[in-house]
Parts: C-alpha cells; structure tokens; sequence
C-alpha cells in the first residue's frame, strides 16, 4: 500500500485537493488499489474556498514521514490565509523531511511556493502561477528556484505546476509515479479521459 499525505493549509483550494483524493480513490476502487490518502493540516478545523469546513486526519505534529510515500500540496488563496499555514515553520517542517527521504513531491499551482520557502526546490527547476503579471513566478525564483514557464514541470521527485488547470494532470502525474503508466492509463480510461 502506497500512502499519501494532503498536506492542507488552511485557504487550500478546494478543487485542487479534490483531485487527489478522487483519483487516488478512484484507484483504491477500481485500478490496483494501491493508493491511500491521508489529510493533515496544521489546524484541527480548515477552512478552504467556497467556506467548506475539512477536519484533517492528522496533525502536523503527529505526521511520521517514515509511513508515507508522497506528499501531495494544493495551492490556496492569499485572502483565506492560505500563506500563514503553508510558511509556518511545521508545515515547510514536514516539506524538508519528505524532500530529504527522496520521497515524490507534488504541488498544484501556488501549493509550489511552500516548496520554494522550504528549500527544498532552491537550484532545480519549477514552477508556479504563472498569470497577474508573472507575480507568484516571481516570489518562487527569489527562493532560489529556476522557475520555468511549462505548466507542469518535474525535477526528480518534485512535481509542481502553473495553475488549477494543471491539477488534473499532477494528480494523474502523482499516480503513475506510485503505481504504473498502464495503471494509470486504466484509470484515465474509466474516469472518462
């Protein structure tokens, strides 16, 4: 069993965490049933866009990064408080401990900046939203990264992306890297795509 920790913010953008975990369970169900996914937050309550409540299953601080296999990141919105969680000091914690053990990264659109602020994306390539003038591209190089203008870009075992439009094929990105490109087609295929 593959585990995988949505790591939340609060603010996160409700679309792009709901694509982990439909995928992720869509292959639970119907693919190879490989794919397990755990909510963490660094609040016990988050509040995200359009105002849905999450409760987490886990906190931040009882995350062992030893159970996981990847880490998966929605962006958020800046206006919700999305920043406040995503740079505190045990949410970019948790970034650095996945990162050090090699484990895959995967952040959605701005879900790339905690990256950038953690470190771990400082010399290698990424990106991030990449409209209102290049702005988030901008704050993502002044961590040092090589921001790149693609909308989905991998470095290793970091996959990051440009905007919510991209969260689909992250996610689809996410699961081939877990499982199998035939896997992952299957999927695609019964999901409709």
């Amino acid at each position: 069993m593959k585990k995988i920790l949505l790591l939340l913010a609060n603010g996160f953008e409700a679309y792009e965490a709901s694509v982990f975990s439909d995928i992720l369970d869509w292959n639970m169900v119907e693919g190879d049933g490989s794919t397990k996914l755990v909510t963490c937050g660094v609040q016990k309550k988050l509040i995200c866009t359009g105002h849905l409540t999450v409760m987490p299953e886990l906190l931040t601080s009882e995350v062992d990064v030893k159970e996981f296999d990847a880490l998966a990141i929605p962006g958020g919105y800046e206006s919700y408080g999305f920043y406040k969680d995503a740079y505190c000091d045990e949410f970019l914690s948790i970034i650095q401990k996945f990162s050090q053990s090699g484990k895959i990264i995967a952040a959605i659109c701005v879900g790339a900046l905690p990256l950038g602020k953690s470190g771990v994306l400082c010399g290698r390539q990424g990106t991030t939203y990449h409209l209102n003038n290049g702005y988030r591209q901008q704050q993502l190089a002044s961590f040092g990264v090589n921001v790149v203008n693609q909308a989905m870009v991998i470095d290793g075992n970091i996959i990051t992306s440009s905007s919510p439009a991209t969260a689909l094929d992250v996610s689809f990105k996410l699961l081939e890297m877990l499982t199998s490109s035939e896997n992952c087609r299957r999927i695609k295929h019964l999901m409709g795509f």
